[in-house]
């Protein structure tokens, strides 16, 4: 059986059947919201594993709705909408979405990407048990799953926490674009490379004091990123 508890948000009856019957027969247990109220109000009393979210909710934008939810928690997001433009995806991704999957979509997408979200959590919640990351001013504290820098906490999304984490393991290491994606996405797509850059740009300005000249992730044009070992 899987545990995770996942909270669909989606106004159109068809498409929220759709996914709820799809969670139901692969053991997954399920919540499901009409609109951004009922999403919100589901979300703080039974804290769900994962929230899948249509963007064109009655209501209230997806992407409100995104930033509301991140005021208070880091469950991993992911989008299922019919919006397909470059800039729809990476205003729901700034705004704190963990991934983007475009209507239609089929079962068997949705549920790799419901593993895969599965997979990043467990290894969150498993990886470097007690162990403390420093680097220059910057400190991650692998057990209690928070990021420092100069003794301030670090306001990350999920996302942007395990590339930070992917990163500081393999300091001093150009680590490739389809390395990155598939160790956090489990998948190397177009969607994933463009889901990449935007939350690798959002973490350099939340590290970075002056990102053109950066003291803590350096891109390789073309290849991927690296963290740099600072004194």
């Amino acid at each position: 059986m899987n545990k995770a508890l996942i909270l669909t948000v989606e106004d159109d009856p068809p498409v929220r059947n759709l996914i709820t019957t799809t969670l139901k027969a692969h053991d997954y247990r399920y919540l499901s919201a009409a609109n951004g109220d009922a999403a919100i109000m589901l979300a703080s009393s039974h804290n769900p594993d994962i929230i899948l979210l249509d963007l064109g909710l009655p209501d209230m934008d997806g992407v409100e709705l995104i930033t509301k939810i991140r005021s208070w928690s880091n469950v991993p997001i992911i989008v299922i909408s019919a919006r397909s433009e470059d800039e729809d995806k990476i205003s729901a991704l700034d705004a704190g979405a963990d991934d983007y999957l475009t209507k239609p979509f089929s079962v068997e997408e949705l549920l790799a990407r419901i593993r895969s979200t599965c997979r990043r959590l467990a290894a969150v919640s498993t990886d470097n048990g007690d162990a403390v990351f420093k680097n220059g001013k910057l400190c991650i504290d692998f057990a209690a799953g928070c990021a420092y820098l100069g003794g301030e906490e670090l306001h990350l999304t999920p996302i942007e926490y395990k590339l930070l984490c992917l990163l500081a393991k393999n300091v001093g290491k150009v680590l490739t674009h389809s390395y990155i994606t598939d160790k956090i996405w489990g998948s190397s797509r177009e969607n994933d490379l463009a889901s990449m850059r935007v939350f690798m740009a959002s973490l350099r300005k939340k590290l970075e004091q002056t990102p053109n000249s950066p003291q803590y992730i350096q891109t390789h044009i073309g290849v991927g990123y690296r963290m740099i070992k600072t004194e």
